[in-house]
């Protein structure tokens, strides 16, 4: 049987069994006593069964009326947590928010942005995982992850990638290598020397593959990793080509960056979110946090 009853009518019942006084009760309840009667009235109605004996002289619970405070004070004091909960996460004092994203900008761009972040938000959980763009995107499908940036563009009847910032491509070279001091650099300069390659899968290759296709670079190794690129590099056993967004790893007296200007050569960096469900409060205020603070183009 569905009973049709109000948190108005709990919070009057529940006066009443504590004054004990239907004139005190209607005042804790800022009611008049007619309308706190009525509410009273409509609870037992709603119940089928006496809550209160009525006298004279006094008001006292009927044993099915002690059954029932146990209850509903449970109801109420859960209900209100749950409000209290919700509005804490309206006024951004509490929640959680996961974000994915390349590692590149996990260790470069991300740190000082997360630090104000969570000084301006001290309640906002978050969680970090620096990714490849296909298993960032995944987290994203997967819910494991509220949104992501990542090199792909991901427009499927799933995913929506709104451009985040561009990212610029350097020479990488020992400093006292020829590259170095050469006015200006094309393709077939890089590819006459040895270079150090990252791995297929990874969004920078890909795009050092489309640019200089058909031509041949004399890959001398393949790495997961961009400190070892720096490290091979430094050692001389080949050149690079890497991304702006972590030149910060490559602030080496022994290393040189040169910029390249390659038609094509821009690696575009995408926030990506579902499209079947909107942003949480905190992380959609995330989202808007780091919007605010996009690297600027191939810084």
């Amino acid at each position: 049987m569905q009973m049709n009853v109000t948190t108005r009518q709990l919070r009057a019942f529940l006066a009443l069994a504590q004054e004990r006084h239907f004139t005190r009760a209607a005042q804790a309840c800022h009611l008049s006593q007619p309308a706190f009667s009525a509410l009273i009235r409509q609870l037992e109605s709603a119940v089928g069964v006496r809550l209160f004996e009525r006298s004279t002289r006094q008001v006292q619970l009927t044993p099915e009326g002690e059954d029932f405070l146990a209850g509903a004070q449970r109801v109420l004091l859960e209900l209100d947590g749950a409000l209290d909960a919700l509005q804490a996460r309206v006024a951004r004092q509490r929640g959680r928010v996961a974000l994915a994203l390349l590692p590149s900008l996990a260790a470069g761009w991300l740190p000082p942005v997360l630090a104000g972040f969570r000084a301006a938000y001290p309640g906002l959980d978050t969680a970090v995982s620096d990714q490849l763009s296909e298993p960032c995107l995944e987290r994203v499908r997967s819910g494991q992850a509220d949104f992501a940036l990542a090199a792909v563009r991901a427009d499927t009847a799933e995913l929506q990638a709104e451009p985040f910032c561009s990212d610029a491509f350097h020479l990488l070279c020992p400093r006292d290598h020829p590259l170095a001091a050469q006015a200006s650099l094309r393709p077939r300069d890089v590819a006459a020397h040895p270079f150090i390659h990252l791995a297929r899968h990874s969004s920078v290759r890909q795009y050092i593959d489309a640019v200089t296709h058909p031509l041949a670079l004399r890959p001398v190794m393949e790495v997961e990793q961009l400190a070892t690129v720096g490290a091979m590099v430094r050692a001389g056993l080949g050149v690079s080509i890497v991304p702006a967004l972590t030149l910060y790893q490559f602030q080496d007296p022994a290393l040189a960056l040169r910029p390249l200007h390659w038609k094509g050569l821009t690696r575009q960096i995408y926030l990506v979110r579902r499209r079947d469900r909107g942003l949480s409060v905190a992380a959609q205020t995330l989202h808007d946090w780091c919007w605010a603070r996009r690297p600027e183009a191939g810084a």
